[in-house]
């Protein structure tokens, strides 16, 4: 008996990962830039910074996909769960003042299935293309019995590049600044324990008896926001940007300036997405539930000076990105953000 045949008794088919290798090869190398020095393959990938920057400062972020991970393997659909990951790192990066440069990606199954396998990495590598990233490599790891059956995870290490007096500050953002809010595409990659909670989704069979539009809803990929917003922090236009991630604008949107302000946000100033009602009155869940947990309709809040809100909204509409002017920053009122008007729920 081979090593290989006792290893696939044990439950690693190397011949498969080869195969997945084969299948995804295409995808990643089409990220690939001039400042990628080795290919897939490698034991290590090399990335050169060039001499375009006077004093770099590397931006780095780690994340995963989380539990939507779950509806993904329920609908048998695999091919924008990459899109979720990438987002999560690329968008972080982003709200430093950095621009994304490259990522390595992490994905762990329970038995290799090549098809599905590259489905999944060529979902990656499109979406780290959009974002501008170079997806240089990466480990496939076939874990038999860590995994139930079909299930797998998902996890990405990215790296982004800045000049150093190019990175965002929260001691830039001042009262009176702008905030202006670009809209989520839907739930992203957040909250979906609390999603299928509400929903009664415990089980495979439980996601696939909800109707079409729903499930096409959740499984909806979170919205990579580089391409539309990266040319406004290289021209100077921004003060400083939160992505609305888990803990959404409560916890986030302080994260982009210093305790001695507040953000105001208007309600009614941005659509919020039927989703989010289907949410909240499902789970009967409260206001404070609601924005804890939810981006309830915003993906990245930006921060302007009132002097660069006009040339930042057409900026962003010349991209096709839409945006609204949701709010302005105030003096300290007790809290990182405090709304005005009638709240939705």
């Amino acid at each position: 008996m081979t090593e290989q045949n006792a290893y696939q008794q044990a439950g690693v088919d190397i011949k498969a990962g080869e195969e997945a290798v084969e299948l995804m090869k295409d995808a990643v190398a089409d990220t690939y830039n001039e400042q990628v020095l080795d290919g897939l393959g490698g034991f290590g990938a090399a990335f050169a910074l060039g001499n375009r920057y006077q004093n770099p400062v590397l931006v780095s972020g780690a994340d995963g996909v989380g539990t939507k991970l779950l509806l993904a393997i329920a609908a048998d659909k695999h091919d924008t769960i990459g899109q979720d990951l990438v987002a999560m790192v690329a968008n972080d990066i982003l709200a430093q003042g950095a621009k994304p440069a490259f990522m390595l990606d992490y994905l762990a199954v329970d038995k290799m299935r090549p098809a599905v396998v590259a489905e999944i990495v060529t979902g990656v590598a499109k979406a780290a293309k959009a974002s501008g990233m170079a997806l240089i490599g990466g480990e496939s790891a076939e874990l038999p019995g860590l995994y139930a059956p079909k299930h797998y995870d998902l996890a990405a290490f990215a790296v982004g590049v800045a000049e150093q007096d190019q990175l965002l500050n929260p001691k830039n953002v001042a009262v009176g600044d702008v905030l202006i809010g670009l809209p989520s595409s839907g739930i992203h990659s957040n909250g979906y324990s609390l999603v299928r909670h509400v929903l009664g989704i415990q089980s495979d069979e439980d996601f696939n008896q909800l109707p079409e539009d729903q499930q096409a809803t959740l499984l909806t990929p979170t919205a990579l926001y580089a391409k539309s917003v990266w040319p406004l922090v290289e021209g100077g236009l921004l003060q400083a940007m939160a992505h609305i991630t888990g803990g959404g604008l409560t916890e986030n949107l302080p994260r982009a300036y210093d305790a001695t302000l507040s953000a105001q946000i208007n309600w009614g100033s941005w659509p919020i997405l039927p989703i989010f009602n289907t949410l909240q009155a499902a789970g009967q869940l409260s206001l404070e539930d609601m924005l804890l947990t939810f981006n309830n309709g915003l993906g990245m809040v930006l921060i302007v000076k009132p002097a660069n809100r006009d040339a930042v909204l057409a900026a962003l509409a010349a991209q096709d990105q839409a945006a609204y002017v949701i709010g302005e920053m105030v003096p300290n009122a007790g809290a990182g953000v405090v709304y005005s008007g009638d709240a939705p729920w």
